[in-house]
């Protein structure tokens, strides 16, 4: 090997490792609550959005979206008339957040600084889940009522197109490179989506998951870490759709979050446990440990910046007696009780 050659080796070799190295600089385990938060307020929850560099937390509250400072934890705004809230995805480079308001069939737009309203798209029925795909430029609602997904033009706020996806919507991921992601929880598939074309390109079964509803991926890996019903979290080749490993979770999970400087795979369960997982490798997957939250914590937002973990959650009542109209019914939250919770290592 010429002289040369080995100098630029060696270098390329250094890179490499050094990358491998900062991928597991972070702790893998020792969560644990560093702070906690009683907001408040009125309304129920779903999704939470964490925007790192503007350091804001976004958290749905039925009818409106509560803003938090993401250091501070203090209250910063509020976006009013989003009925039947679900999610809020940023477009930063449009300075424009977007809100899924699952009651009124619509996305509300808003600006990033102000929080004002700036206007509001049509969408099929009953948007629930909300990502924005910077390689096309768009958003994307995924309608648990209609079966289908709404593009809207990020930068115009109009309708780009309407994609079948052939089941019942939950949450969805894009690579950045015009590729999404989406589950169908009562299919038990996951449908891959051309960003541009809005067509869908793949259907990839997820047996043995059940019921898949969060989603979170390794863009780099390409990997797929999805919540399933039945207490696991199925992980998935991106490219090939094939199942690679089902680690165990807790029950009742609802979301799920990737750090990518860590390797590490969350999932927040309602029945009060944050389960991590680490990526040893790009097949083999490891249960790091079970953390203690709180119950109903069942939803969560990630800090790339800080690596935090964000939860909410809130005190209940006793669980009512089911009857026909509700043979599953839900206890109240009680008044006042609205919390967040933070959680790091």
């Amino acid at each position: 090997m010429k002289s040369r050659t080995r100098w630029f080796f060696l270098v390329a070799l250094f890179v490499v490792q050094g990358l491998a190295i900062s991928r597991v600089a972070l702790p893998a385990g020792g969560y644990h609550l560093i702070a906690k938060k009683v907001l408040g307020g009125e309304g129920s929850w779903d999704y939470l959005t964490c925007d790192s560099a503007a350091r804001r937390l976004y958290i749905s509250r039925g009818t409106h979206v509560m803003v938090v400072d993401a250091d501070s934890l203090e209250v910063v705004g509020d976006i009013p008339n989003t009925e039947g809230v679900h999610g809020i995805a940023l477009a930063p480079e449009f300075g424009r957040g977007f809100v899924s308001d699952g009651r009124s069939n619509t996305v509300t737009i808003f600006d990033l600084k102000t929080l004002q309203t700036l206007g509001t798209v049509p969408t099929g029925n009953g948007p629930d889940a909300i990502i924005y795909d910077p390689a096309s430029k768009r958003v994307f609602t995924f309608n648990g009522h209609g079966g289908d997904s709404t593009a809207i033009d990020a930068a115009a706020g109009t309708v780009a197109g309407t994609i079948a996806l052939g089941g019942k919507p939950e949450f969805a991921v894009a690579d950045g490179k015009g590729r999404i992601y989406n589950n169908l929880e009562d299919k038990s598939t996951v449908v891959e989506i051309d960003s541009h074309k809005l067509v869908v390109t793949n259907r990839w079964p997820l047996a043995p998951c059940e019921g898949p509803s969060g989603m979170a991926m390794d863009a780099e890996r390409r990997r797929l870490f999805i919540g399933c019903d039945n207490k696991m979290m199925a992980v998935m080749d991106a490219d090939s759709g094939k199942a690679l490993a089902t680690p165990a979770i807790g029950n009742g999970v609802d979301a799920n979050g990737f750090d990518s400087a860590a390797g590490l795979a969350f999932s927040s369960n309602g029945d009060g446990t944050l389960t991590v997982v680490h990526e040893d490798s790009p097949d083999k997957f490891s249960v790091v440990e079970n953390v203690q939250t709180q119950r109903g914590a069942r939803t969560m937002a990630l800090d790339a910046k800080t690596h935090k973990v964000y939860l909410v959650t809130a005190e209940f009542g006793p669980v009512p007696a089911p009857t026909s109209e509700h043979p599953h019914p839900r206890p109240a939250m009680k008044p006042g009780t609205f919390t967040l919770l933070v959680f790091g290592n």
